[in-house]
């Protein structure tokens, strides 16, 4: 954990959100929130930036359509690869147990996570979810190792912890590339209190289904998921002119909106009968393949970076700051 233990943790957060509600005069609570949102900054900390998820260089990574160096992004969202499969990923599952050897990897890779963590964390259950534990797998699968654990069993302060579990998790993913028979494996780490949405929940721990899935044989409407995710990516162009036309508070106003429209699209999709197999997850899942999140994300760290620095203008105009 580079150093950093759980007081450090709590003390690095405190003292920075105590320098920067000086510093810009903002409230005490909405300092803490902006520096949970980057993790620690205190040295022995982590770093100020999210952890890249995928072994993709930067070039390969397309940027939404109208995008600088944007193009075409369809033939990474063809609809065949949200299609059901009639059975589970043969190379991971046995019918529907689990391979034996991946489940050992899987087991070695979560408790040897939790271990090396500076705070004594009891595991709950350990949990494989997502595509690969459903039909709907694809190419694009990755393994969704979830370790569950009681936050109130770390610190009463359940955000602190979730954010101290998030940089955890995010520089493991960074430093680590593991796959399971082409699969990238991916660690979250879950609260126990909290409900998982999913229709596909396996205990590796356990070694049985906590929520068996079922074959979805209905149709998918992939033409009203991409319109929905089109009408985003859109709304996300926009953002970056407005950027470069120093609208800092309209962009800023808007990245907070479109972030909290995606978030809730999310969530409406796995609340939603269909679940995984709903217009509203894959939409999100489109925006997702197609890294307008990421790109989403990058918008916002240009419009601090933007409104920070001075640059010469010939018509002596800053921006609306």
């Amino acid at each position: 954990m580079n150093g950093t233990n759980w007081r450090d943790f709590v003390d690095s957060v405190k003292q920075e959100a105590q320098r920067a509600s000086r510093k810009s005069g903002a409230g005490i609570e909405k300092a803490m929130s902006t520096l949970l949102d980057k993790g620690p900054q205190k040295k022995g900390g982590y770093k100020n930036k999210r952890a890249h998820f995928g072994d993709k260089d930067q070039n390969d990574i397309s940027a939404p359509p109208g995008a600088p160096g944007g193009g075409s992004l369809e033939e990474e969202v063809e609809p065949e690869s949200f299609e059901s499969h009639d059975t589970l990923e043969p190379t991971i599952w046995e019918g529907e147990e689990i391979h034996p050897e991946i489940r050992e990897k899987l087991l070695t890779i979560a408790e040897g996570f939790i271990a090396g963590l500076p705070v004594p964390v009891k595991i709950e259950d350990i949990t494989l979810t997502g595509s690969l534990a459903n039909y709907n797998w694809s190419n694009y699968s990755d393994v969704d190792l979830h370790i569950i654990v009681d936050f109130l069993g770390v610190d009463e302060n359940r955000v602190l912890v979730k954010a101290f579990f998030d940089n955890a998790r995010m520089k493991w993913n960074n430093d680590h590339n593991i796959r399971m028979k082409g699969y990238e494996v991916e660690i979250y780490v879950e609260d126990s209190r909290e409900t998982h949405k999913s229709s596909g929940v396996y205990s590796i721990m356990n070694n049985e289904w906590n929520i068996k899935p079922s074959r979805y044989l209905s149709t998918i409407d992939f033409p009203a998921a991409r319109h929905k995710a089109e009408d985003i990516e859109f709304q996300v162009n926009i953002i970056s002119n407005l950027i470069t036309a120093k609208k800092y508070k309209a962009a800023t106003r808007n990245i907070r909106r479109i972030k909290k429209k995606i978030k809730n699209l999310r969530r409406a999709g796995l609340e939603s009968p269909q679940q995984e197999f709903s217009i509203e997850n894959i939409a999100f899942k489109i925006l997702r393949r197609n890294d307008t999140l990421g790109f989403l994300n990058d918008l916002k760290k240009r419009v601090y970076d933007d409104m920070m620095s001075i640059t010469e203008d010939p018509n002596g105009f800053y921006g609306d700051k």
